[in-house]
């Protein structure tokens, strides 16, 4: 099993699950500082040219949460029971995480740390949706332990890949007064298989380039070379 990875939290969740499920794989660092999510053997695998991506014999996916149902399903690990109640909170949480938690919370911190002007109503949108997101997450933990209720699941895995980072999202002080949203995230950060999956790069050996040069910029941000004077 092939592991495309680098050490954002889409990625990590993924690390997360292969830890905890103890299956064997082949991590393979992404470096997207570097351009390697546009190698065309990579998109061969990814055409949408992001990281994680997971190879498994002739099986090739390329989302995260994608990734996170194929090996619960695959393995029968840190799935909720298989009814189709619990089935549908599964599907609907995962699509929350995927469609609102995710893409919010990536904008928000690229418009508050990384767009090349500082746009007041862009700043404003992408947090404004990013705390409501979180509130959400924060309100449906305050009714169980886990995301689904009493069982620790990939829905689970998936909170904690972004919402560890939540003081970079939003700001210091704003996972702590989420207090059911940070129980999650400090328990997860204990246990044995999150402190592996941490240390990943470590552990393999690959230094990710940490710069953000203009080098990087252009491979991070290709959207801006439409910005250009002489474009």
């Amino acid at each position: 099993m092939k592991f495309y990875y680098n050490t954002a939290p889409n990625p990590m969740k993924v690390a997360l699950f292969l830890e905890e499920a103890g299956l064997d794989y082949e991590p393979i660092p992404i470096d997207s500082r570097q351009g390697a999510q546009f190698n065309p053997d990579y998109l061969a695998i990814n055409p949408n040219a992001k990281s994680p991506s997971l190879v498994d014999g002739d099986v090739t996916i390329f989302d995260s949460n994608a990734i996170l149902l194929y090996l619960g399903e695959k393995s029968g690990q840190f799935m909720p029971e298989n009814t189709e109640k619990a089935r549908g909170q599964l599907f609907s949480w995962l699509m929350f995480i995927a469609t609102g938690i995710g893409p919010y919370s990536g904008q928000a911190v690229h418009f508050q740390h990384h767009a090349p002007e500082k746009l007041p109503y862009a700043i404003n949108r992408y947090v404004f949706e990013a705390e409501r997101h979180y509130d959400i997450l924060d309100d449906q933990l305050s009714k169980g332990k886990y995301m689904l209720g009493e069982r620790y699941t990939i829905v689970d895995m998936c909170v904690w890949g972004w919402a560890r980072l939540l003081p970079f999202v939003l700001g210091e002080g704003e996972l702590d007064k989420r207090i059911n949203l940070h129980r999650l995230v400090e328990e997860i950060n204990e246990r044995p298989a999150a402190k592996q999956a941490l240390t990943i790069k470590d552990r393999y050996g690959h230094i990710f380039k940490t710069e953000m040069d203009a080098e990087a910029k252009g491979f991070m941000f290709p959207q801006n070379a439409r910005l250009s004077p002489e474009n």
